[in-house]
């Protein structure tokens, strides 16, 4: 299983950013997503997820700024980003949130965001 993240980089305050996530090693289109995110001294968050037939969910935090999207036939997962705020800094983790491929985790893509 191998969860490649890209598109992090910096940004300043009220930018935006869209990150994406090759998943590859599973059957990406009968499993649920989800991008999850770790700033320096916190514990690792969940950002959004989508399940396998489009449905999503956001936290508190994020809701109205991010929107999660999938592509099957590209076994891709996005993220979305726009208004970023300072506190939006982390490394952000795609996963796929349930079941047997959920203790895979790739190397992230850093997103600095500055005020």
């Amino acid at each position: 299983v191998q969860l490649q993240a890209s598109g992090g980089g910096l940004v300043q305050a009220g930018g935006s950013l869209r990150l994406s996530c090759v998943a590859s090693g599973f059957i990406f289109r009968l499993n649920p997503m989800a991008w999850y995110r770790q700033a320096p001294g916190n514990q690792r968050e969940l950002v959004a997820s989508i399940t396998s037939s489009g449905t999503t969910n956001y936290a508190d935090s994020v809701k109205g700024r991010f929107t999660i999207s999938r592509d099957n036939i590209k076994s891709t997962v996005y993220l979305q980003m726009n208004s970023l705020k300072p506190d939006d800094t982390a490394v952000y983790y795609c996963n796929p949130p349930i079941g047997r491929y959920s203790n895979y985790w790739g190397q992230g893509t850093l997103v600095t965001v500055s005020s």
